[in-house]
């Protein structure tokens, strides 16, 4: 059976039952300050209080991203408000996506079987190929001239996206509508951070950068 880790901060994890849902175990587990206590195999979501006993969810999101175990893992930032510039410094600090808690079991496991879902649905194709790049939906790898583009989850979707729509100039709106992220509402201004990123990982694989900022229009992947 496929297993799931769940990684949630707080106490109130302690009463989350496991759940088994098509042939995949969903486990739950507390995230401290240090990371996982146990072994991690299999996909990683983790939930990251904004506010915490210890630290701030802030810096509890940065150190995921410099854990090797969890580097990899699709991180939702737990805000206790929809506030615009919250949600911008989650993304910025590495979180994948966010959500207004409280959050209880039933919420958590909405939100990755919906992360789940949309996955298995956006890489049904096996490979995809445009120029120098290479995206393989199953391994979840891009490559650029045969080197590896070291992206989180989110950027392998939005490389992925402009890859699909290459030569056509996209606005925010359109890019957060084509990542399916209108759930709940994501500010526009949020789409600079994820270039950002990807630009970043492009450029650190030799790719240069083929994102084109159209001034006042959007963003347009350049390519043959």
């Amino acid at each position: 059976m496929d297993v799931v880790n769940i990684f949630v901060t707080g106490n109130a994890v302690e009463t989350m039952d496991d759940f088994v849902h098509d042939g995949t175990r969903y486990t739950f587990d507390r995230l401290d300050p240090d990371g996982p206590k146990r072994l991690v195999e299999g996909p990683v979501r983790a939930f990251v209080d904004w506010v915490m006993d210890d630290l701030a969810g802030l810096e509890m999101c940065r150190r995921l991203r410099a854990d090797a175990r969890m580097a990899e893992a699709h991180v939702t930032m737990v805000l206790e408000e929809d506030d615009p510039e919250d949600r911008r410094r989650a993304l910025r600090a590495g979180a994948d996506d966010y959500i207004v808690g409280p959050v209880d079991r039933t919420a958590i496991l909405d939100r990755v079987l919906a992360v789940q879902t949309h996955r298995q649905m956006r890489h049904a194709a096996q490979r995809f190929e445009i120029g120098d790049l290479t995206i393989d939906m199953t391994a979840l790898q891009a490559r650029w001239l045969g080197e590896p583009i070291v992206l989180r989850p989110n950027e392998f979707r939005l490389l992925r996206f402009f890859a699909e729509n290459a030569n056509r100039v996209m606005g925010r709106e359109e890019i957060i509508a084509g990542l399916g992220k209108q759930e709940p509402a994501i500010d526009a201004r949020t789409v600079d951070v994820w270039i950002g990123r990807l630009r970043r990982a492009l450029k650190a694989a030799g790719a240069g950068n083929p994102l084109r900022t159209v001034r006042s229009l959007g963003y347009v992947f350049d390519a043959p």
